[in-house]
């Protein structure tokens, strides 16, 4: 697979092609790249960034166009959707309990194991990571190597705009029960998010471990704890407190991740 080629394909056919024409079968060959892992939709640039290929974007959204509706499924869950699921499991290594789905398009690694939830095409999921009952991953999403999405986890996809990034997830890291992390927030290695963060574009992740409050928004950096919070804020009506995200320390270094996780909940005293 030359992904220059198929990079070019796309945007010819975007230009002024056909999606349900011949030409439009490059669509079906990137979809096939995303659903095996040869092609992502974002990955790491090397330099400790992500990069994401809008292109691929475009490539799932011209899927839709190239697709009609046709109904799926076995014994009592049926399907009517553009999409089909994923079928083949035990080639992959992936345990899937039932009703867990992944759509065609999506990536799972050898040891993932997806509990009753669901992930959307586009989306990437590293080895050994835990998708916990009810926990979705939305379009797109990349989600690293023994990650924990605890239960009724909600990350957020990000289809359009095509260039834009979507929600990242990476080595290590651990998402509390009921937390909700959209719109391209990247939440770094090892990071620990305790129950019920959520975390958009815009929310305030405020660093409290120093004297003074240090406010970033999009990025929870490596190792951090981080708990749901308030912080002021004036509104004709008067002060109300608005969501934020606190960061009240860091995982240790330990080599070994499951230890560090359980020594940060019992340091910080984290609610997961």
């Amino acid at each position: 697979m030359e992904r220059d080629v198929l990079r070019e394909r796309i945007e010819a056919l975007l230009g002024a092609g056909d999606p349900r024409g011949p030409e439009g079968a490059v669509v079906d060959e990137v979809i096939a790249a995303l659903d095996e892992g040869r092609l992502r939709v974002a990955e790491p640039d090397g330099a400790g960034g992500w990069r994401t290929h809008a292109w691929v974007k475009h490539a799932i959204l011209l899927y839709f166009r190239r697709h009609d509706a046709e109904p799926s499924g076995d014994g009592g869950l049926q399907f009517y959707d553009k999409i089909p699921v994923k079928r083949n499991y035990a080639a992959l290594g992936v345990r899937c309990v039932p009703p867990g789905v992944a759509r065609y398009g999506s990536y799972l690694a050898r040891g993932v194991i997806l509990m009753p939830g669901f992930v959307n095409i586009g989306a990437y999921v590293g080895e050994g990571t835990m998708i916990d009952t009810w926990a979705t991953v939305g379009s797109c999403a990349q989600i690293g190597r023994d990650v924990h999405l605890s239960g009724g986890v909600g990350i957020g996809g990000v289809l359009e705009p095509p260039q834009a990034q979507p929600v990242i997830v990476e080595d290590g890291a651990f998402i509390g029960s009921r937390c909700v992390v959209v719109e391209g927030v990247r939440i770094c290695s090892e990071a620990v998010l305790g129950a019920g963060v959520v975390l958009t574009a815009s929310t305030p992740i405020v660093d409290v471990r120093g004297e003074r409050p240090q406010v970033t928004r999009g990025l929870v950096p490596p190792r951090a704890v981080v708990i749901a919070g308030t912080m002021p804020k004036s509104f004709p009506a008067g002060e109300f407190g608005a969501p934020c995200a606190l960061i009240i320390g860091e995982r240790g270094l330990s080599t070994d991740r499951k230890t560090s996780l359980e020594r940060a909940l019992r340091e910080y005293d984290v609610a997961v």
